[in-house]
This record gives C-alpha cells, sequence and structure tokens, in this order.
C-alpha cells in the first residue's frame, strides 16, 4: 500500500510539474506577442514615428507587468466572491492551492501577458499623434484596473461568468476590451493630420516598412499557440493533450482561412492582393477563432476564420469612412471581429447561448469603453493628449524620445 501511494504521489508531482512547465511555455510563447505587436505596428506608422511606437510597446508591457502584480491580479483573481460584481482585495497573487494543478506562479506569469496583450491594441489605434506620456498614464490605469474589473467578471468567477457568457481565451475579455479602449481614446484624439479631406476624401497613409509588419503577424501567429492553448490549462493527461492537439489545429485553420479569404475579397473588389489587408485577415482569424477554440470541427474553424478575414476588410472601409482613424487597423481586427468570435460560439458549443453571448459583451464592451473614455478625457483635459502639429509633422520620434529610427534615411529626405 506504502508503494502504491508512494507511486501515486510521483505522478501526481509528474502531472503538476508538466502542467506548470506548459503554462510556462504558453506565457512565453504569449509574451513573444509582445515583440509581434511592436514589428507589426513599427511597419504601419511612418519611418518618423517609429521610434517613439516601439517605446510604447515595450514600455505598455513594463507597466502591465508592475500593475497587475501590485493589483491587478489581486482585483481579478484573490479571493472574491463567485457571482460577484466587486472585487475583494487579498494578499498580492494569494496562496498556493494544496488541489492546484499547477504552481500559482506560473498561473500569473500566464495570465499578466494577456494583461500587456489587451494594452498592445491601443498602441496601434492611437499611433503617429498620441503623447507618449499621456499613453503610459492610461496603461497604468487600464493594466491595473480596467482590465482586470471585467476579468473578474469572467475569468474570475464574477457575475458574467455566472450568467453563462463563454470566452475560452480571450475574443472579448483580452481582444475586444482592448479595442473598446482604443477606440475612446480614438474619438477623442481625432485624425491624423492630412488623413481625410474637407469633402469627405480618405487619403492614404502607407506604412514604412512591410517586412516588419508581416514579420509581426508572423509573430503573433505563432505565439496565439500559446494563447490558445495555454488556456486549456492542462496538458498531463489524454483528454487534455487531445484538446491542446485540436486547439493548435483550430487556431492555425482559423488563421489561414482568414489570410485567404481576405486576399480574394481583395483582389474581386480593388483587383489588388493589398499585404496589409492580408496581414489584418489572418489577425481576424485568430480573433475570432479564439472565443472557443476548441468546440469547432476544422472546417467550421475554418469557416469563422474565413468570415472574420472577410469582416475585417469591411470594418476597416467602413472605420475610414466614418472618419475614425486606426492606422493598423486594430479597432476592426479586435473588435469587430472578437465581437463576431463571441457570437459564433453557440454555433459549435451547446452549452453557449446567444443571450448570455450579446450580455457578456455589452458589459464588457460598456464597461471598458466608459471607464477608458473618461480616462482619457480626464487627460485631454489635464495635460492633454495629443501632441502639436509641428511635432506630429515632423513626427514624434524627435519630439518624444530624441531618436530616429532610420537616421540615415531621414537625413537624406530632409
Amino acid at each position: 500500500m506504502e508503494e502504491l501511494a508512494s507511486v501515486s504521489t510521483t505522478v501526481s508531482e509528474l502531472r503538476f510539474a508538466l502542467d506548470t512547465f506548459y503554462f510556462l511555455i504558453s506565457g512565453a510563447l504569449v509574451m513573444w506577442m509582445a515583440a509581434g505587436f511592436a514589428m507589426l505596428e513599427a511597419g504601419l506608422v511612418r519611418s518618423k514615428n517609429t521610434t517613439e511606437i516601439l517605446t510604447k510597446n515595450i514600455c505598455l508591457y513594463s507597466i502591465a507587468c508592475v500593475m497587475f502584480l501590485l493589483i491587478g491580479y489581486n482585483i481579478m483573481y484573490v479571493d472574491n466572491v463567485e457571482g460577484g460584481i466587486l472585487p475583494s482585495f487579498g494578499s498580492l497573487i494569494g496562496t498556493q492551492a494544496g488541489d492546484a494543478d499547477h504552481s500559482l506562479e506560473s498561473d500569473f506569469f500566464f495570465q499578466v501577458v494577456f494583461v500587456a496583450t489587451a494594452m498592445s491594441i491601443v498602441s496601434g489605434a492611437v499611433a503617429e499623434r498620441m503623447k507618449l506620456w499621456s499613453f503610459l498614464i492610461f496603461t497604468v490605469v487600464l493594466t491595473g484596473v480596467i482590465y482586470p474589473v471585467e476579468g473578474y467578471w469572467t475569468w474570475g468567477g464574477g457575475f458574467l461568468s455566472e450568467a453563462g457568457f463563454s470566452d475560452f481565451a480571450g475574443s472579448g475579455i483580452v481582444h475586444m476590451a482592448g479595442a473598446a479602449a482604443a477606440l475612446a481614446g480614438v474619438l477623442l484624439l481625432g485624425a491624423r493630420k492630412g488623413k481625410y479631406g474637407e469633402n469627405g476624401e480618405i487619403f492614404p497613409i502607407p506604412g514604412s516598412n512591410m517586412p516588419l509588419a508581416t514579420l509581426g503577424t508572423f509573430i503573433l501567429w505563432m505565439g496565439w499557440f500559446g494563447f490558445n492553448g495555454g488556456s486549456q490549462l492542462m496538458v498531463s493527461d489524454a483528454e487534455n493533450a487531445t484538446a491542446v492537439g485540436q486547439i493548435f489545429l483550430n487556431t492555425n485553420a482559423a488563421a489561414a482561412a482568414g489570410a485567404v479569404a481576405a486576399l480574394l475579397l481583395n483582389k474581386a473588389i480593388w483587383g489588388k492582393a493589398d499585404l496589409t489587408m492580408v496581414l489584418n485577415g489572418a489577425l481576424a482569424g485568430l480573433v475570432a477563432i479564439t472565443a472557443d477554440p476548441l468546440s469547432p470541427s476544422p472546417l467550421f474553424a475554418s469557416l469563422v476564420g474565413a468570415l472574420g478575414g472577410i469582416l475585417v476588410v469591411f470594418s476597416i472601409v467602413t472605420f475610414d469612412k466614418l472618419k475614425i482613424d486606426d492606422p493598423v487597423g486594430a479597432i476592426s481586427v479586435h473588435g469587430v471581429v472578437g465581437l463576431f468570435g463571441l457570437m459564433a460560439v453557440p454555433f459549435s458549443n451547446g452549452d453557449a447561448t446567444f443571450g448570455a453571448q450579446l450580455y457578456g459583451a455589452a458589459v464588457i464592451f460598456a464597461w471598458v469603453f466608459a471607464a477608458s473614455f473618461a480616462i482619457w478625457l480626464l487627460l485631454k483635459k489635464t495635460v492633454g493628449i495629443r501632441v502639436s502639429d509641428e511635432e506630429e509633422y515632423n513626427g514624434v520620434d524627435k519630439s518624444d524620445c530624441g531618436v530616429e529610427a532610420y537616421p540615415e534615411f531621414v537625413s537624406l529626405k530632409n
């Protein structure tokens, strides 16, 4: 009996170690998405704003890690009441549960990189005309309070979770939330100079580096396997290992279908293979399947991704017609398609309902948008959120960072 007990303990410890390791590797993949966002955004902004957008990305990741450690994780998970609205405040990241499948520290690491992802979405949408320090102040609030509160309502066991809202890896909780914060900022910030004409004209402002944007998309695509796959939380038995394999397959299928659908749609409408739209099509496919990458068949996952790739093209065009300037298409990719992903869940997951999905999406969007709008407005009335016309014309690399990304090119151009 003692030998059997010893073997059982050894097996439990091995499973604990394996699941902890899987959590950490998945978190590292999601952390690598920070590089993907940085490269994507650096490629889609003009060369005179490249250093500043890179500065935003490394600083927002660092601030997110600090704020989530200090208060964010506590708000989202520690000692909260199931089905509640207001979070409680316990110890920093809580204490290890006796029956836990993985270490508490690995859980924190996996969750903190999700917070940074949500904030990265905001960075691209407000690029090229927002003050760096206003953006960083907002980062403190979103990563420390706004995101953790809606995270508690859902993944933390709050009232949305009790209402039956289902969001496996964060189409709404992460992606739509980031887009809601971005939309609030963009509405108060206004469009870049020269983007729209007085008579409704739309003037494209091309990005400076398509190789970087493409690299960034591939990095995000790779990181998404940790984003969705890690959300299964376990891999140490046959059932969970099979589920992880299904998640990887569906995630990849949706991304590929989204890219192909966007490519074909662009060819059909404009006769061109617009690389930026293809990149956003792949990302849209990823966002769409994130709400439930486990339940669908590979073919249905491909359909969800393809519809996301089509939707994002029309969404980007529509936002431009509404004169809502989003340099990288983040609001369309993560917001519009994030909502679509949530509403697609009941088609493959019998436990989800359209009512609960719509309710959860409405609550998340309303909270994040309203709270973000209030913070952006406060910043606008106090320290300001937009750079001067001269700074925008010369590029925020000079005014905010004092370092140019392409100094030789700029010198020759001038």
